[in-house]
């Protein structure tokens, strides 16, 4: 059986519970090695925890909290290194703990491209109806236009593409790209990026062996990748991504990190501080995390 490393993430948070409701589902197709705190873990089989001490004090505050969540992602990392797991999933974290705690990173992918010493990154969003990619993340919509360039899109597509090969079993990847602007730029009328980064992008991701369709108009092609059309759309910005697809996807969806040697898988959503503890946390995206990294590690 595939061993699979799931990390606990910020103790004030949803992932002990979520860890807690989904991994005995998957009791027998898996063997888990789950990084956090043993407190907060114990409904878990002892075989499958892996205690990591980073306790607080007492009640945990924001910085306690943010340590012990790298220390759970650390703790993962060596295991990695170990040839210990052979998939990771993370439970949330909190940047603004993680910061709090000297964590020199934005968040998770950054950190694990750092330590796998990968160059070229991307996030997924993926669900069994759509996934997309993006070409900008967490840019403000004034800033998008000029964030954009030629080689962020061409190494966009190029991670999306042998994501799609190596990690989903795709031969053939159908990868459409949406323009940036209204009806992609209306031959210029609307916008100049379709034409003079856009395109030029595509054309050397197609000379380099990446087929492609675009720039596409926006408001048509998520509907054409949900009727099965396509297998990615690389989007321009995080919005134009996310929001089709959480419409679609909005309990199930995975982020999935391409271009990293570590198969790497999350819940689709935050720690969701306003309701941990409560019993109340719904561990759909955790199961659908688990099952993509298990379905990629097979």
């Amino acid at each position: 059986m595939k061993r699979i490393g799931i990390t606990m993430g910020d103790p004030l948070g949803i992932g002990a519970e979520i860890i807690q409701k989904a991994v005995p589902k998957f009791r027998g197709q898996a063997r888990f090695h789950v990084f956090g705190d043993p407190r907060l873990l114990g409904e878990l089989k002892s075989e499958e925890l892996i205690p990591i001490d980073a306790a607080a004090s007492g009640a945990w505050t924001p910085q306690e909290a943010g340590r012990a969540a790298v220390a759970y992602l650390e703790g993962a990392m060596e295991a990695y290194r170990s040839g210990s797991i052979d998939a990771l999933v993370t439970a949330p974290i909190s940047k603004h703990h993680c910061r709090l705690a000297a964590f020199p990173y934005p968040g998770h992918t950054e950190y694990l491209a750092a330590q796998t010493g990968s160059r070229r990154y991307v996030m997924m969003m993926a669900g069994p109806r759509l996934k997309v990619t993006l070409a900008t993340i967490h840019e403000p919509i004034a800033k998008v236009a000029q964030a954009l360039s030629r080689e962020k899109i061409l190494t966009t597509l190029q991670v999306t593409y042998e994501g799609l090969r190596e990690r989903f079993g795709l031969e053939a990847p159908r990868i459409a790209v949406c323009g940036l602007n209204p009806h992609a730029g209306e031959e210029g009328l609307l916008g100049q990026e379709e034409i003079e980064i856009i395109a030029p992008a595509l054309q050397v991701a197609r000379e380099r062996g990446v087929p492609c369709a675009g720039p596409l108009v926006p408001d048509a092609v998520f509907h054409e990748a949900y009727e099965g059309k396509w297998d990615a759309v690389v989007c321009m910005y995080h919005d134009q991504g996310l929001i089709p697809f959480k419409m679609i996807h909005f309990r199930d969806g995975v982020n999935v990190t391409l271009g990293l040697p570590l198969i790497r898988t999350s819940p689709d959503h935050g720690t969701a501080f306003d309701i941990a503890g409560r019993g109340i946390a719904d561990s759909t995206s955790m199961e659908a995390a688990i099952r993509m990294a298990l379905e990629m590690a097979s």
